[in-house]
């Protein structure tokens, strides 16, 4: 069998199985996966470089999947590399099955992202070839790798293509190489009913080198791949013009391919069967790999061997050379949280915590030279210039800073930080105002579900934002972030860390929280104007409980007053005018409910005792506290997307004030 005959036969052997995985389970994405056959066979049997018996090396080449609906081609392609067994593949959507119906990240079996919203997938990729470049400018040739991506027509479409391309060709990223799967055919319509754009040009104009290739024809796709590995300077976007359901037949041995019933559903029936055969497989035991296909990916596991021996003896030598780069290697990608001397940091009272924030970052600047920190165009807004003051922005031909200038754009800029956090090796942050964290929800949600350990800066939280208005005063935005506290991840623990602190000082902690926190994303939500320290003596370690008493500690308080951000200050100035009134107080600060939640019962029954008298002042959505104050208590909270004025005026208006909270307690008590 020639060389092109026996790379053919291995696709189509990827073909029949993506195509049975979906008949078996009667549910599925058949088509693209069959198109998209032919180039993930050439990447993973000639070009990408891994080490198959250690999956998690650092130094290797990393395969972003976009469209995760062709996850039948992925587990397929890594059955052919001894990844997946076929039972495991017979198994497809089932409970309990490691091949799920999209693919969940799993480095041991060669899954390096999940994948599902169309357009994250291949901005992640983005995100990983801009770790590598900045593990490279430090650690030099030991980080020399290629980032792939694949996507297809609806990531292209999907809105936050845009900043993911052009960001990549911006910062010239020639490490990155992506697949587009043009097939013209999407689920419910032809491509050409929904756009008639020139997809080249528009990656051209974002600086990317483009080529434009049959995607289906092995040799093409080599060449392409040769190509794009040469080109410095600029991204490669390879435009495959590839076949829908390549391979399909229907009952009658018509072509079932490009029509838009193979791309989600199972091909059914008698078409599924002539399918199988006129791939050349047996539709009565559809799940083998082919001899020859075999013997093509153990000739390829015996080259990887090779390439890798050469890449770990380099290493070697690298480590005798540079012993100091080499503990720092090891450390970074350990995924350990760094050591950071927070007893340096020295906040001024009364600073608003954004401000406060700033301290802390221009101390990560300096002592952990793995984090990545990155603004959506308002880094001297949100205070993130306290890092970049002490590094600078990565530009197209220097990497060797540590600060992403991502433009108006937070959906990629949290993308490209997801993709960070895939790759290792690095700490991403990225910040924007809080109420564009709406922009974002689609990461935030990934990096709950990757459990990636993502930073979240958000700033401005509240309605004293103040001239601006309802457009940009949060409301409903912290509730919408503090439900990630409720819901638990694979382990059993909250999918993501909520952190509002009171005042400067419990800002240092809350950092400190955030980066001693390696196994979820962590939301930081500080104050744009300044706010009064919390009361002398105050030991705020007690922060790192979710919850913890800061004033009155009364064995038996007639109420406790709780909070979370500046509301606490609120809290303390109304419980001065409370006491006069011979009324005993305890004020509480919850900078994250799900913490205090994972403390002891006796620990959360010493802070808020079950049927104690409960206030809560909230500058969001009164769910924000009710499930502290609980039901013999009252929140007092906004009802209303906010009013455009001057911050203290909303304050008096909204009635954030000593005398409200005054007023709101004693009707409660009477």
């Amino acid at each position: 069998m020639n060389e092109k005959k026996l790379m053919n036969r291995a696709a189509d052997n990827i073909r029949i199985l993506a195509a049975s995985m979906v008949e078996k389970a009667n549910s599925g994405h058949p088509g693209g996966a069959m198109g998209g056959a032919d180039f993930v066979n050439v990447l993973f049997s000639e070009f990408l470089v891994y080490d198959p018996e250690n999956p998690r090396w650092e130094g290797r080449d990393r395969f972003f999947l976009d469209p995760g609906h062709m996850s039948p081609m992925l587990y397929s392609t890594l059955a052919l590399t001894g990844k997946f067994t076929m039972e495991e593949l017979a198994q497809f959507r089932q409970w309990g099955s490691p091949t799920p119906g999209h693919p969940e990240v799993d480095i041991m079996r060669g899954i390096e992202n999940t994948s599902g919203p169309l357009g994250q997938g291949h901005t992640f990729a983005v995100g990983a070839a801009i770790a590598a470049k900045f593990l490279k400018a430090r650690l030099g040739h030991v980080m020399d790798q290629t980032i792939y991506a694949y996507i297809s027509d609806g990531g292209i479409q999907e809105e936050i293509s845009q900043g993911a391309g052009r960001l990549a060709g911006h910062l010239g990223l020639d490490n990155l190489i992506m697949f587009y799967d043009s097939n013209d055919i999407q689920l419910s319509t032809a491509t050409d009913a929904v756009t008639s754009e020139d997809v080249a040009k528009k990656y051209e104009a974002w600086h990317w080198k483009v080529i434009t290739i049959d995607g289906n024809d092995p040799d093409a796709i080599r060449t392409a791949l040769t190509e794009a590995k040469a080109v410095t300077g600029q991204p490669t976007l390879i435009i495959g013009k590839t076949i829908m359901g390549k391979g399909a037949r229907k009952a009658d041995d018509s072509s079932y391919e490009r029509n838009c019933a193979t791309h989600g559903a199972p091909l059914g029936g008698d078409a599924y069967i002539n399918t199988i055969k006129n791939l050349g497989g047996d539709p009565t035991d559809p799940f083998q790999i082919f001899p020859e296909v075999k013997e093509l990916y153990a000739k390829r596991a015996e080259e990887l061997k090779k390439i890798v021996a050469e890449k770990y003896a380099a290493k070697t030598e690298w480590t005798k050379a540079n012993p100091e780069l080499a503990a720092k290697l090891e450390l970074w990608f350990s995924g350990k949280a760094p050591k950071v001397n927070w007893n340096v940091i020295e906040q001024k009272a009364g600073d608003a915590t954004r401000s406060a924030s700033a301290k802390v970052l221009g101390v990560l600047a300096t002592e952990v030279e793995n984090m990545i920190v990155s603004s959506a165009d308002l880094s001297n807004s949100d205070k993130t210039d306290g890092f970049l003051k002490k590094t600078h922005a990565f530009t197209k031909d220097d990497f060797t800073g540590a600060f992403l200038q991502a433009g108006v754009s937070e959906l990629t800029m949290a993308c490209c930080c997801l993709g960070m956090a895939l790759h290792g090796g690095v700490i991403a942050a990225c910040a924007t105002f809080f109420v564009f964290s709406d922009y974002m929800k689609p990461a935030i949600r990934m990096a709950a579900l990757m459990e990636l350990p993502v930073k979240f800066i958000w700033t401005h939280d509240a309605f004293r934002v103040g001239e601006d208005g309802p457009t940009h005063e949060p409301v409903e935005q912290e509730a919408q972030i503090r439900l990630m506290e409720k819901l638990k991840n694979h382990k059993g623990h909250n999918s993501m860390l909520v952190l509002r602190p009171a005042d400067a000082e419990e800002t240092t902690v809350a950092w400190k929280l955030a980066m001693e926190n390696t196994s979820t994303p962590t939301a930081l939500i500080f104050s744009r104007q300044n706010i009064a320290n919390l009361p002398a003596g105050n030991d705020y370690s007690q922060a790192a409980k979710g919850a913890y008493i800061v004033a009155g500690s009364d064995e038996n308080p007639d109420v406790i007053l709780v909070a979370s951000g500046s509301e606490v200050s609120t809290l303390e100035a109304g419980a001065e005018l409370l006491r006069k009134d011979g009324i005993k107080i305890r004020i509480v600060s919850a900078p994250s409910e799900g913490l205090f939640r994972s403390q002891s019962k006796e620990y959360q029954n010493s802070i808020i005792p079950t049927g104690a008298k409960v206030f809560g002042l909230t500058a969001g959505l009164p769910v924000n506290l009710e499930g502290l104050v609980g039901a013999n208590g009252k929140v007092f909270g906004l009802e209303s997307f906010g009013f455009s004025a001057p911050y203290k005026v909303l304050d008096e208006k909204l009635g954030f004030t000593a005398q409200n909270v005054y007023n709101q307690v004693k009707e409660m008590l009477a």
